[in-house]
């Protein structure tokens, strides 16, 4: 497992030690391995399809839908430091270009690392 329940070190919740809380997973699949790979996998897909979209993406309603619906996707699995760039990013609509784009700038850092933590889950698998 790479997360626990209780609280990192740095007072962070442990859902936040790690790009993908294993533990929020299991409980969404009922412990079910396969669901957990299946889930996995269309997330990797659907983030980086919506990351391309949102750099896309120049009115701030499209930006916000977009990025609503990867904060619900992110939150589904446990990648809550997604969910939270993603809410930054939500935010950050109506906030300018210039911070929308620091924003986004973070939301897509953490799906990076996000999708490379399920390819590490892939290889030792």
């Amino acid at each position: 497992m790479f997360l626990s329940d209780t609280p990192g070190g740095d007072g962070a919740p442990a859902s936040f030690e790690r790009p993908i809380d294993l533990v929020h997973l299991s409980r969404q699949t009922l412990g079910d391995r396969a669901l957990e790979v299946e889930i996995l996998n269309l997330f990797v897909v659907q983030a980086r399809a919506l990351v391309e979209r949102l750099d896309a993406a120049a009115e701030p309603g499209a930006r916000g839908d977009l990025a609503h619906t990867l904060k619900g996707s992110a939150r589904a699995i446990g990648a809550f430091r997604v969910a939270a760039a993603a809410e930054a990013c939500e935010a950050a609509c109506a906030a300018g270009e210039a911070e929308w784009r620091r924003a986004f700038g973070r939301l897509a850092r953490a799906v990076g690392e996000a999708n490379g933590a399920i390819a590490d889950l892939r290889q030792a698998a």
